[in-house]
């Protein structure tokens, strides 16, 4: 999947501009020059070569902000992490981790922009099946459009999650030809469930190329989307049966990876975790095809000992490192990690040259391989020096991020060097992998009272964690980690309820889910007044008196494509 995504290129950028002529005088018809016809696209090559182009779309291309990371929309505005580096750099994620966004802000056009391209990819893919050659069999015609509607149902998802209303483009819209005319005035939420229903009946279990979706992950994303929608007993069966019966692509049965940071590796790309990841590769020729939304979310200033060397953003925040504080292996589910007592000790003020004793406490060990602090291993660079590979301590903080990060090993293979950063990776991100679905299943359990079975699902997910401490070179544990699943019986519903939640915090942490995650339980008010307590505080420079009003749960629509077609066209959000 990887190689042909970049063979078919040209074919696929050229099938964007196709034009019809109509001189009756045949010999001025002449072909355009660098253009290719309907009919060379609806041919086999030609389907899927565009196809191929709507799976390219997935990371946003050159539109950072639309890539299903979620970096800033997700884990920013969720309290995992701050914008990091320096207040003048990037200065339009400024307002958004402040919640001071309005429709003027610039970047929300990179997501709403770099989802809409890959919905208009997605609908030329089906408008050329309409079309195709005979050389396109009516089976495979089949597949290519529960891919292509897949794919649109994941673009509309993120929309969704994002502005809630945005119009739903029918597949022979075009700009003077109706699509100016389509309103947001629509329920989002039952279009997406049924295009990925179409992809769910009509996907193979296997693929021949392994970054193309199956019909597993769309059971996955659909049990997600009804999650969303709280039909809790549908989205249960489907789930139950993921579990019990998924594979990849590739025909690996699903399962955790035994050992957390290996499933961040290139090496390890496919492995039984990924559900379905994004297809990354370096070294092509285009940064494009790596993940160009993370070019900036390295260490900073580490120079031939550290990766990336720019630009510090995406560093963790106090509030996300204190959460891994454990109690008899137990995280403090009650809040009372960022009391004074059992905050993780840092060298916030410290210069690297200064001494600094890392914590002594216990701790989860997955805070290492998610974050970088002072004195701990940084993957196989070095231990983290601090400040010095910090940009701007006071507007940031003391932390950088981990996951995703290359390695030294990786360096030229799964690192690509052809651009003005060397931090553009080809390690596969994982849009869903299996632990996310384990804990998905645990919080549909709690729902419908089966707190047992929730109970059985985290402490899965808690096993491998335990499994998994970060050991110096000499072999021993470079921190306290204490780890424990919970042996007792669940018989609380809301106990039970925040541990699965606490769960989705430290496992899926700086990977893009948490602020939907707490606007979906209604929980957003509670912990981000939380998170600007402690973290409002230590970063006053960045974060100042900043407070989150519910208003914010979605954004604001791009006032440019407001002005494009008209406000009784697309209607804003309440409160913007």
């Amino acid at each position: 999947m990887k190689n042909i995504k970049y063979q078919f290129a040209a074919m696929m950028t050229a099938g964007m501009m196709l034009f019809a002529t109509s001189c009756k005088d045949s010999f001025l018809e002449i072909p355009p020059v660098g253009q290719l016809s309907e009919a060379q696209l609806s041919s086999l090559a030609g389907i899927d070569a565009v196809l191929i182009s709507v799976y390219s779309q997935v990371n946003g291309r050159n539109q950072r902000l639309a890539s299903p990371s979620n970096w800033v929309w997700g884990s920013i505005r969720g309290g995992d992490a701050n914008k990091g580096t320096d207040p003048g750099d990037f200065s339009t994620i400024n307002p958004i981790q402040r919640f001071e966004t309005d429709p003027t802000v610039a970047i929300l056009e990179e997501n709403w922009n770099g989802n809409f391209e890959g919905i208009a990819r997605a609908n030329q893919v089906l408008r050329l099946l309409d079309k195709k050659g005979d050389d396109v069999s009516d089976a495979y015609a089949t597949i290519v459009e529960a891919q292509a509607r897949f794919l649109k149902a994941h673009f509309y998802f993120q929309l969704w999650r994002n502005f809630d209303k945005v119009p739903i483009i029918p597949k022979d819209a075009d700009y003077k030809a109706g699509l100016e005319e389509i309103k947001n005035d629509q329920e989002m939420l039952p279009y997406i469930e049924a295009e990925m229903r179409f992809a769910v009946a009509n996907l193979p279990a296997t693929q021949p190329q392994v970054g193309r979706v199956n019909s597993w992950a769309a059971k996955a994303y659909l049990a997600k989307i009804l999650l969303y929608g709280k039909k809790y007993a549908e989205a249960k069966t489907i789930f139950d049966d993921v579990i019990a019966n998924g594979v990849t692509s590739n025909g690996l049965k699903y399962g955790l990876v035994p050992y957390y940071d290996n499933m961040f590796r290139g090496a390890n790309d496919n492995h039984q975790e990924s559900i379905w990841a994004y297809q990354s590769a370096a070294n092509t020729g285009s940064v494009n095809n790596a993940n160009p939304e993370f070019d900036l979310n390295f260490p900073y200033n580490t120079g031939p000992n550290g990766p990336g060397n720019c630009c510090g953003f995406f560093q963790p925040s106090f509030t996300f490192v204190n959460s891994f504080r454990t109690s008899g292996g137990l995280p403090l589910l009650d809040g009372s990690f960022n009391a004074p007592a059992n905050r993780v000790a840092n060298d916030m003020g410290l210069t690297s040259d200064q001494a600094f004793t890392p914590d002594a406490g216990p701790l989860d060990p997955r805070v290492d391989h998610t974050t970088g602090r002072r004195g701990i291993p940084y993957l196989d660079w070095r231990d983290f020096p601090g400040q010095a590979w910090i940009r701007n301590q006071p507007n940031a903080g003391p932390y950088s991020p981990k996951k995703y990060v290359y390695t030294r090993a990786e360096q030229g293979s799964f690192q690509d060097n052809s651009s003005w950063t060397p931090g553009y990776t080809g390690i596969n991100f994982m849009i869903i992998r299996f632990a996310d679905v384990l804990l998905m299943s645990a919080e549909v359990e709690v729902e419908l009272g089966n707190l047992e079975a929730a109970r059985a699902l985290v402490n899965q997910v808690r096993t491998r964690a335990k499994n998994s401490p970060l050991l110096r070179g000499d072999g021993t544990p470079a921190a306290n980690y204490v780890i424990n699943t919970y042996d007792a019986a669940w018989t609380d519903a809301n106990t039970a309820r925040a541990a699965v939640r606490f769960e989705r915090k430290l496992e899926l942490g700086m990977e893009g889910h948490r602020f939907y995650d707490l606007v979906r339980w209604q929980t957003d008010k509670a912990e981000l007044d939380a998170y600007f307590a402690l973290d409002g505080v230590l970063l006053a420079a960045a974060l100042g008196s900043t407070s989150y009003d519910i208003k914010h749960r979605l954004l604001p629509l791009p006032q440019n494509q407001i002005d494009l077609v008209g406000s009784d066209i697309l209607t804003q959000n309440p409160g913007f």
